[in-house]
């Protein structure tokens, strides 16, 4: 997901940065405090942010596949879910212009340039690229701007580049090399681009820009992206970095695992496709219900909701009683459950079942003095094609790691 413009205000949540006291010049590690920027909780859900969400990752899915096939020369396995006539793409909805975006995404301070300017900016292990405004961009609203002539490490690559979003939203201009600072650790002739020019709603969202943390393979550029020239340039000695997605004490932690934030061990799960953060998913449960086995995920930190096809996640809510499709109400892909009915539910990966918290499930009363509330599983493929995208829904209730030494994704119970 790109990040989506919001209606609601920003709670920062505050975290001294983690250093460690090893005098040797490669770090263990460091956190980066992060913040959770979104609809507040209100008194009915937010269903234009949640229906845009839903659109913007049809768009972004279809776009990192295909700069996949552009990268590599082969097609994704996952191509033909997301190229499918009513597969995950961008639904027409009537009314539904999705000019007033909002959703969740995680947002910390990185530096860029000498001297350095700081960038609110959005981390997604969903896409691969670095983006920022230009000093020459007249459509970019308030954000913080780069200006590459003001800054003595900045090199022009000479290319250009374009990218369109979900809600038709779009940004393009010119790529640089710069040096790249999150948390103290800088990653230099960082390839990013630079946005001479933002479509209205770009310029209005409340990040400055976006930075992906996926593989290389997704980058629409292409280039490397932030982390791993943290790798390569040897600043990070582990090629891992992890999320804690809470309503308090958010961080990321790059270069390892703080293992202060989570008990017992880390269960890995092999990648399956490198490209996205792709791993099997057992099961999804609710209560003693299994009605979902054996699918395909994809962990996405700048995607809100669990995305699944359409066979399943009917199967899902099938299994919680009173639940109800919400095409009408809310829109193609929603479903309602009784409010009063806390369902529990869990995703299984690596034979250990996580639970997904009830805080997070719930997206709230589908309106103001409803019964129904909305929630955060959601379908938006035809069939029973088995791919899922776990979002922020799962991740607030687990530590997550992502490990590029050994291409796999592992999960702890938090602390």
């Amino acid at each position: 997901m790109f990040f989506s413009a919001l209606s609601a205000a920003v709670a920062v949540i505050s975290l001294p940065f983690l250093v460690s006291a090893s005098p040797v010049t490669v770090p263990k590690g460091i956190s980066i405090p992060i913040s959770r920027r979104g609809p507040t909780s209100g008194p009915v859900a937010d269903i234009a942010a949640l229906r845009a969400q839903l659109a913007q990752v049809g768009e972004k899915y279809a776009r990192t596949l295909e700069n996949f096939k552009k990268n590599t020369g082969t097609g994704h396995p996952l191509a033909a879910v997301f190229n499918a006539p009513s597969g995950l793409t961008r639904r027409a909805t009537g009314s539904d212009a999705l000019t007033d975006e909002s959703g969740i995404a995680w947002h910390g301070n990185v530096d860029i340039g000498t001297p350095p300017v700081t960038f609110k900016i959005d981390f997604d292990t969903g896409s691969s690229d670095l983006l920022v405004p230009s000093s020459s961009c007249s459509s970019c609203g308030s954000h913080t701007r780069y200006n590459p002539s003001a800054s003595s490490t900045s090199s022009d690559l000479g290319k250009t580049f374009s990218l369109q979003y979900g809600d038709g939203s779009t940004a393009s201009g010119e790529q640089f090399t710069d040096t790249v600072t999150v948390a103290g650790l800088t990653a230099t002739n960082q390839p990013l681009g630079s946005a001479t020019t933002y479509s209205s709603s770009l310029g209005r969202q409340p990040s400055d820009g976006l930075m992906g943390l996926a593989f290389p393979s997704l980058s629409s550029y292409p280039a490397t992206p932030f982390f791993n020239t943290l790798i390569e340039e040897r600043v990070v000695s582990a090629g891992q970095f992890a999320f804690k997605l809470a309503s308090s004490g958010s961080s990321l932690f790059l270069g390892g695992a703080d293992s202060s934030l989570y008990t017992g061990s880390i269960n890995w799960n092999p990648v399956t496709v490198q490209g996205y953060w792709q791993i099997a998913l057992d099961a999804v449960s609710t209560g003693s219900s299994q009605p979902v086995t054996g699918v395909s995920s994809i962990i996405d930190s700048g995607t809100t909701l669990i995305i699944g096809d359409s066979q399943n996640v009917a199967a899902f809510y099938a299994a919680i009683p009173g639940s109800q499709d919400a095409s009408q109400t809310a829109g193609p892909g929603f479903y309602t459950y009784p409010c009063s009915s806390n369902p529990s539910v869990s995703l299984r990966f690596g034979g250990i079942a996580y639970p997904v918290l009830l805080s997070a499930f719930n997206l709230g009363p589908v309106s103001e003095g409803s019964s129904d509330c909305i929630g955060g599983v959601v379908s938006q493929q035809s069939g029973g094609t088995g791919l899922w995208i776990v979002g922020d829904v799962f991740m607030q209730g687990v530590y997550t790691v992502f490990d590029f030494d050994n291409s796999r994704v592992g999960f702890a119970t938090l602390a």
